[in-house]
This record gives structure tokens, sequence and C-alpha cells, in this order.
């Protein structure tokens, strides 16, 4: 007996002291640290660039002076619907932080019930009863409670499991806002992207009318006996590979705005009548982009990585409470007759209890210090994702900012390029009209100016697509102090 009181004053000296301190066992969460240098590699090279525009990392889709650009990636932002899937997955999390939150609270119920019963005397039970001076045959029954349990969080089990809750809602919520940037830049991606086979294809569109020409007069050359069947087939086969690149950039431009339909969350095929040809927009300055310790509070992946490691270390302080007693408190009053309902509320028939509950697993045979050890190496998991994810948003970055550079130095030196061979390609042709040179000349020169003219439109969109790659690794579209779910939920379209 002397052992059993012991223990109980053990135990209610273990829930007092909980209680008092509102402990949580388990580790409390420090975020990582991480070293990272005070400049990029690249910057500087980006700072030194002449563009006509800055862009600031908030609405950085204007700084390229399109207002098409401007008003498709507006569009996107309001009715995408991998956006809408990532804002309803908000919803979910923070479902999930109401559930944590009610479970440090007492649940209360009310439960009633009446009966009504009928003893037949043709039973054996029955015949009993009927001998009985008095028997009726009808009997009722009635009973209404009120019921409330509370579990105790002395060793602040369920406090964990609230902060791994509020932790994976903030973690969506940054998740919604990483949709937001990625939905925005794919989105003038895909424009850039649509922009440069326009360009290719006015291009080759333009080859294939300037090999026309020159078959045209080949053949008058040639009717005239002052150029031979040769040539004629070497002008057709010219001509023919010229019109053969059409079809290619065709389907490449169908499949390119099939895609920025669906980024709209329109059907595909329905916004091509509204992207007439363009210039590709030019790469703008980037203003503001600050040092590669600003990516931790600017990049939202990296905010979905660090809330997901602290949930993983709240998860730890919950299997470790599995080790302590649970203590719960619950009670009932009510009333129950089984004479009339009129009686129900009469002070004989009033009921109540209260209990004090008490659990702890004495032993387990290792199952808590499984769980343990699960949590211990899902954090560890965690802790390694999370820095991986900072190692790979500089890569990002660095990566972005030298294509950005080399693209723009490409499109340079191809712009002299094609002015040269324009040049060189009417000297050609002026030349073969006179009997100068031979018609291959004149093709080749044909032909290393559309391949030239071709490359310095690729290397004018690459540069664009290369701004939007470092927008978005640099974070921008969003600043951490602006709501979240509300703000970014799609609007409906109207039908």
């Amino acid at each position: 007996m002397s052992r059993s009181l012991a223990a109980a004053s053990l135990v209610a000296s273990l829930m007092a002291a909980g209680l008092a301190t509102g402990c949580a066992v388990g580790p409390d969460y420090v975020p990582p640290r991480s070293d990272l240098p005070e400049r990029f590699h690249g910057q500087s090279q980006v700072d030194q660039r002449q563009a006509a525009a800055n862009a600031d990392l908030v609405r950085w889709w204007e700084g390229f002076g399109d207002p098409q650009l401007t008003r498709v990636v507006t569009l996107a932002l309001a009715q995408n619907l991998d956006l809408a899937r990532a804002v309803a997955r908000v919803a979910q999390a923070q479902a999930g932080v109401g559930a944590a939150n009610a479970a440090l609270l007492p649940i209360g119920s009310v439960s009633g019930q009446a009966a009504r019963a009928y003893q037949s005397v043709e039973t054996p039970l029955g015949r009993i009863l009927d001998s009985r001076p008095g028997f009726d045959r009808h009997g009722s029954a009635y009973e209404l409670n009120g019921n409330a349990s509370w579990e105790l969080d002395v060793f602040g089990g369920l406090r964990r499991e609230r902060e791994a809750a509020i932790a994976e809602y903030q973690a969506s919520e940054a998740g919604a806002v990483a949709a937001r940037l990625a939905v925005a830049a794919q989105t003038a991606d895909l424009y850039i992207a649509i922009r440069g086979l326009q360009a290719r294809l006015v291009i080759a569109r333009d080859q294939v009318r300037t090999r026309q020409d020159l078959l045209s007069t080949v053949r008058l050359l040639n009717g005239k006996g002052l150029a031979a069947d040769l040539q004629v087939s070497q002008a057709e086969g010219a001509l023919a590979q010229a019109q053969a690149v059409i079809p290619e950039l065709e389907q490449g431009l169908d499949a390119a705005t099939n895609a920025l339909d669906v980024m709209l969350g329109s059907p595909a095929g329905t916004g091509a009548a509204q992207l007439e040809d363009a210039d590709v927009p030019a790469a703008p300055g980037i203003a503001g982009i600050g040092a590669p310790a600003d990516l931790l509070q600017r990049r939202p992946d990296l905010i979905v990585a660090e809330r997901h490691l602290a949930a993983s270390n709240a998860r730890i302080g919950a299997a470790m409470a599995e080790y302590y007693p649970k203590l719960s408190l619950s009670g009932l009053i009510g009333n129950a007759t089984s004479v009339s309902a009129g009686q129900l509320f009469s002070g004989g028939a009033s009921q109540a209890a209260g209990v004090v509950g008490l659990r702890w697993r004495l032993f387990d045979f290792g199952r808590i210090d499984a769980q343990i050890r699960l949590a211990r190496g899902q954090e560890a998991e965690m802790l390694a994702a999370y820095r991986l994810a900072v190692l790979q948003a500089g890569e990002d970055v660095e990566n972005a900012f030298t294509a950005l550079v080399k693209r723009e130095e490409q499109a340079a030196v191809l712009t002299q390029g094609v002015d040269a061979l324009r040049r060189a390609r009417g000297a050609a042709f002026a030349a073969y009209q006179k009997g100068v040179v031979s018609l291959i000349e004149v093709l080749q020169a044909d032909e290393n100016l559309l391949r030239a003219a071709d490359a310095q439109v690729q290397a004018r969109a690459g540069s664009a697509r290369a701004a939007v790659g470092a927008f978005k690794a640099l974070g921008g579209g969003w600043q951490p102090s602006e709501p979240t779910a509300t703000a970014l939920a799609p609007r409906p379209r109207n039908p």
C-alpha cells in the first residue's frame, strides 16, 4: 500500500509541476544558420548592364514595357488553376490548426433518450411478471445527460502538435506564394517564347520569299540560256529547304500558345488570335537585387522548407510526451427516470459523476523510442533539405545572372553579324546577276544570313527569358509582409 501511495504522490507531483510551469517536453525550435556570401558572384556584371528600364522585384513583369505581357501575367494570377489548388491546400492546413487548437480545450456533449416498452405475457418473463399484483405491461424510460471531458496537456504533447500544425499552415501559405511566383514566371516565359517563335517565323518566311525571288530570277536566266538547268534545280532545292523550316516553327508556336492558354485557365487554342506578331520584349534592368542572405526571407520555397523543418522539430516533442502520464478530467450531470417524462427533472431523478483519468505507458517494448527516432530522423531529413534548398537558390540566381549577361552579349555580336551578312548577300546576288559569281555563292550567303538572323532572335528571346529566371530566382513578386492565401485566391471567371 505504501508503494502505491508513493507512486501516486510522485505522479501528482509531476503533474502539478507540469501544470504550474506549462512545460513542453522536447527540443525548442532554433532556426538554422546559413553561411552565405555577402554578394552574388555575377551581381557586378548584372549591375553594369545597359537596359532601357529597371524592374523592381514586386511587379517585375511590368518592367519589360510590354502591355500584352502585363495583361497575360495579370490574367494568369487571377485565373490559374495551379494557384487555386495551392490556395485550397492553405485552407486544408488552416483546418489542421483549428483541430490542434481544439485538442487543447474541453469537449462537451449532450445525450438524451426516451423509450417505450411493452412486455408480452406469453413469454416466460411475462408470465412471471404477470403473476405479480399491479404489473404494468407498458413501461417508459427517459434520460437526459450533459457530458464533458478534458485531457490536460501536462507535458506539452498537444502543444507540440499545435506548433507542428501552425508551422505546416505557414508552409502552405508560403507554398501558395511560391505557386504565384511560378505562375507569373512561367506565363512570362511562355509569352516571350511565343514572341521569339513569331519573330523566327517572320525571318523564315522572308527567307522563303527571297528564295522564291531567286528561283524566279534563275528561271528567267535559264529561259534566256544564261543559266544551266542545274542552277534551277539548286534554287528549287534551296526554296524547299526554307519552306520546310516553317511547319516546325508553326508547330512549336501552336504548342507554346496552347500552354499559355492553359496557364490562363482557358481551353487550349482560344488565345492565339489575341497575340498578333510583335517584337521580343527587351530584358529590363534588375533593381533591388540585395544580398544572398535576403533570399532566406524573400524566396517562398525556402520559407516552405524552413517551416517544414520547424514542424518536424515540434513532432519530436510530441513523440517524447508519450513517455509521460496522461491526465484527463470528465464529468456527467443529468436526469433519468423510468416513470414519466414529467418526473425527469425532479430531485430524485438527477444523476451526476466526476472522473479523474490516468493513462501511463509503463512499458511498450520500445514503441515510443522508435517513434522518437523516427521523428528525429525526419527532422534531420528536413534540415538537410533546407540547407540544400538554400544552396540551390543561390545556384539559380548565379545561373540566371550568367545566362542573362552572356545571352545579351551573344545577341549584340549576332546583330553586328546579321548586318554584315545582309550586305554580303546583297553583294553576292548583284554579282550573280552580272555573272561574276555562281549561284552557290548566293545560296551560301542566304543560308548564312538565315542562320545568323535566327540565332540573333533566339539570343534576344533567351536574354529576356533569363531575366524572367533571374526575377524568379530572386523571389520577385512577393513581399513577406503581404497576406497570402486570401490575397492570392484566383477570382472566378465570367462565363
